[in-house]
């Protein structure tokens, strides 16, 4: 482990010849190289806490470590919760108040895609420029890129008047419904800022999110006549609800599935005699006999797109095809909104244009404005349309919302240097 962040470290200070830079700024660019050990401690210790969205005591845990770091800054923590009926953890805030300069509302999330009773995943370095972990990049990595980043402002003497909302959700991988409620402090709370910052994965040094898009929910429910399994197929005992939810999200692949910028995935499935969803924890039961018609079934999925227009045309063509029904059956389907798109406005690209400058008197290179295909929602996405934003400043790497998730050792200290100096000059 030694070597390894000796290696990251050597490699950011390669890059400290800025002659761009202010004195201030090359300040906080050394302290990032001098403590980058520290930045890996703060990952780890992180990482290897569970915070699966509905591990309630997880995403406090992970909250109270952060809730350290932001008070050792001079912020004022404050823990928003739930009600009881949400089951989340609620969301951390820490506020900086400054004599001067934009506000900056900067956004991460404590909870991850991976809960409890999922295969443990610990930070463990891979080779030197890769580690592995739940949560790694997305977004513990990110997090503690904000915390990074604002422990160089202050070691500069640049926090003091820096005025910061640092907003960590609690359940952005799975958001408590309804969504007003879970998400109604978190909008309040920027619409008193200037700009937004989201710290989800970034895709590379290279490239920033200017625009998202947007999610939805959506539930096929499919009833049908049931007997016999060797009468399936006749005109008195039709199809059954299984063939008929297979029908209607094939023909959604088949219709929709080329459309860019628009996808939608059947995350769960259940079809039998007895079919019973629990949607609040996601999971699902049946029974049923291979010797009788499927009487039920039941679909969840998402719906995900860059614009309301695109969002409500696709809910029409799914409408249509799932009144088409099968022999025997009976099909609906119902949708539920979820975070908005963020597009692509002026203000937001004008942000990237300020990034491409700090990342270019970083030595770093250009900065671009993102594929939005590339990347799913996020909580900036309930404020883009109060602010301009920008998203995807947070560590790198690969696998996110899956086993083996990676972050890129060797581009972290950069995105933190590049962080704090655009955090920095932001305010000024």
């Amino acid at each position: 482990m030694r070597k390894i962040l000796i290696f990251i470290c050597s490699l950011a200070i390669a890059h400290t010849g800025y002659s761009q830079l202010s004195k201030p700024e090359k300040k906080a660019i050394d302290y990032i190289n001098a403590h980058m050990n520290d930045a890996i401690q703060l990952l780890t210790e992180t990482v290897n806490i569970n915070s699966g969205s509905l591990n309630i005591e997880g995403v406090k845990k992970v909250g109270e470590i952060y809730t350290r770091e932001f008070k050792k800054l001079g912020f004022t923590v404050e823990w928003v919760s739930m009600p009881d009926s949400m089951h989340r953890a609620g969301h951390l805030v820490a506020t900086h108040v400054g004599k001067k300069g934009k506000r900056l509302f900067l956004i991460g999330h404590l909870d991850t895609v991976f809960e409890p009773d999922m295969p443990a995943g610990p930070y463990t370095v891979l080779n030197d420029s890769t580690a592995t972990g739940q949560g790694v990049n997305d977004m513990k990595g990110g997090d503690v890129v904000v915390i990074t980043a604002l422990q160089a402002l202050q070691s500069a003497g640049l926090l003091k008047d820096m005025n910061i909302v640092a907003y960590f959700t609690g359940d952005e991988e799975k958001s408590g419904s309804p969504h007003t409620i879970s998400r109604g402090d978190f909008i309040a709370r920027a619409k008193t800022c200037d700009i937004a910052l989201g710290f989800e994965s970034a895709i590379g040094l290279h490239t920033v999110a200017a625009a998202r898009r947007g999610a939805s929910g959506w539930v096929l429910n499919v009833t049908a006549k049931t007997g016999h399994s060797s009468t399936v197929f006749g005109d008195s005992a039709g199809y059954g609800a299984i063939y008929e939810a297979a029908r209607v999200i094939n023909t959604f692949r088949e219709q929709l599935s080329n459309e860019k910028y628009l996808t939608f995935n059947p995350g769960l499935i259940i079809g039998g005699s007895e079919v019973k969803l629990d949607k609040q924890d996601a999971r699902g039961e049946t029974v049923g006999k291979t010797n009788i018609i499927s009487p039920s079934a039941k679909v969840v999925g998402d719906l995900r797109f860059l614009t309301e227009e695109q969002k409500d045309a696709a809910r029409e063509k799914m409408k249509a095809i799932v009144d088409n029904h099968l022999n025997g059956t009976n099909s609906t389907i119902s949708f539920s909104d979820g975070l908005p798109s963020m597009e692509p406005t002026t203000g937001n690209l004008h942000l990237v244009s300020q990034l491409d400058t700090v990342a270019h008197d970083l030595g770093i290179g250009e900065t671009v404005a993102g594929d939005p295909g590339a990347r799913g929602a996020g909580d900036i996405s309930d404020i883009a349309k109060y602010l301009d934003c920008l998203d995807g400043l947070g560590a790198s790497g690969k696998g996110a919302h899956k086993a083996g998730e990676t972050i890129n050792l060797k581009e972290y200290p950069l995105l933190i240097q590049r962080a704090a100096v655009f955090m920095y000059r932001l305010t000024k």
